[in-house]
């Protein structure tokens, strides 16, 4: 009897998302002669059963696009009445006998809660923010890395051309990695992250020592998670634009780049402009790199799944592919190696 794998995309879109999901179809059916059921909506279409076949044509051009072709969504099944059997029901209606799901922390926090109740899942690890615990890199991230660094270079421009001061926000909610590796890329003067703590007063004074040597403008990096030393945010709240939680007990963040920039223009004098690149980082093509690293992933989910080897999570450890436990995985966040952010600072100013 040949394996029979269902798969979902959850959580945030992003870019490879595609990848993946090619990757385990063409896998499982030219290579294991088994079968794969797409379930729309993330974790949405399982409790509700929208799940369909997916063959090689269904595949087929898919690899350099953006998002997900199941489409996606924040939805948590065990938040929903019933949602924890009627997945098991869906499970067991559609014979299938592996779940192959795609996401974060939350879709993955799920997938092992899943297994511990008898679902046999397989983790896939997505993230633009590269947050995730027990892999170097999560596909996604680069090209968001590039998007932000392509930003900044664009940025520089307009900002030297004005003599102003650009404040630029990326994503980033518990970790500062995008913004760490797009400031670097792209000749950011300060990089701001969630694990360190704004001070603004030393923000203000890198500035102003720029402008002492002649460089009349200035691009500031700042993560949507980052949060103040002092005033807005100084008891560890974030910024955000809604107070309403989504079904993983998540604000809506973004706004910190608006309120950096008002208090360095009144702190400084130096008319200051700020960009919030947003969802723009999540979509469009992904890079080579996210599209080599999805598809890998994509195989090795398949291989754990035949091996059945579940309640574990692909990753990329060096160059090569392993799997860790679930549990393991959505233990906590991976944030900034500190080494790292000690380049960034060596070009601030």
């Amino acid at each position: 009897m040949s394996v029979r794998i269902g798969i979902l995309t959850g959580g945030g879109d992003c870019p490879g998302l595609n990848a993946v999901i090619r990757a385990v179809v063409r896998t499982t059916i030219q290579v294991h002669g088994g079968r794969v059921f797409g379930i729309r909506k993330g974790w949405s279409g399982l409790i509700s059963g929208e799940v369909q076949e997916m063959l090689l044509h269904t595949v087929s051009g898919i690899l350099p696009k953006g998002g997900t072709i199941l489409g996606t969504s924040r939805t948590n099944p065990f938040k929903v009445p019933e949602g924890l059997s009627k997945i098991q029901e869906n499970f067991k209606d559609f014979r299938l006998d592996a779940l192959v799901a795609v996401g974060g922390e939350d879709t993955l926090g799920v997938a092992d809660k899943l297994h511990h109740h008898g679902i046999p899942v397989v983790g896939v690890p997505k993230t633009i923010d590269n947050d995730l615990l027990g892999t170097d890199f999560t596909f996604g991230f680069d090209t968001a890395v590039n998007i932000a660094a392509d930003a900044i270079d664009r940025l520089h421009t307009t900002a030297e051309s004005h003599n102003r001061v650009i404040v630029v926000e990326v994503m980033g909610r518990h970790a500062g990695w995008i913004a760490v590796h797009a400031g670097i890329a792209g000749g950011a003067d300060v990089v701001l992250i969630p694990e360190v703590p704004i001070d603004v007063g030393e923000v203000c004074e890198v500035i102003r020592q720029r402008h002492k040597k002649g460089k009349d403008f200035s691009i500031v990096v700042v993560a949507e998670g980052a949060k103040f030393m002092e005033g807005s945010g100084a008891n560890g709240e974030m910024i955000v634009q809604d107070e309403k939680l989504d079904a993983f007990g998540h604000v809506r963040l973004g706004g910190i780049g608006s309120v950096l920039a008002q208090v360095i223009e009144k702190r400084t004098g130096f008319e200051t402009r700020y960009s919030v690149l947003g969802h723009i980082q999540r979509g469009g093509t992904p890079t080579a790199f996210d599209r080599v690293l999805a598809t890998r992933f994509g195989v090795a989910a398949v291989d754990l799944v035949v091996k059945k080897e579940f309640g574990k999570m692909v990753s990329l450890h060096g160059n090569r592919i392993r799997a860790i436990p679930l549990a393991e995985a959505v233990s906590g966040q991976k944030t900034v190696d500190m080494e790292l952010y000690d380049i960034a600072k060596i070009f601030f100013g």
